[in-house]
């Protein structure tokens, strides 16, 4: 290809590729602007500490849906919508863990330490 300008295609290109990109962000805002988008939730954080005798792999489920093993949600925290909640934290060969919360404004923190069933 020659130096110098560019064939008219790659102009009229370049030009649909922004009108293009424009015309998605105008219709993006316009969606957002009349409510077309997705509701924005009041949500906290919830917190959780384990006692290192408790194991990392216990299952962690929060209204009675599973969340994942008691590490990783130590470890990330979970988005709580406002309201009350069931946590679980379970394991065989341990009594299970219940609370039942309620997240308002502030973020939530449970302590949890599962207990082992004595043979």
């Amino acid at each position: 290809m020659k130096p110098g300008r560019p064939k008219t295609g790659t102009v009229v290109t370049a030009w649909l590729a922004v009108g293009g990109t424009l015309a998605f962000v105008a219709a993006i805002a316009l969606a957002l602007v009349s409510g077309c988008g997705p509701a924005v939730t009041p949500a906290v954080t919830l917190r959780v500490e384990r006692a290192p005798s408790t194991p990392k792999d216990a299952s962690v489920t929060i209204d009675e849906q599973y969340i994942g093993p008691l590490a990783v949600v130590a470890a990330r925290g979970v988005r709580l919508p406002l309201g009350q909640h069931r946590i679980s934290v379970e394991k065989n060969g341990y009594f299970p863990y219940d609370a039942l919360v309620t997240s308002d404004r502030d973020d939530v923190l449970l302590r949890v330490k599962l207990e082992p069933v004595p043979d």
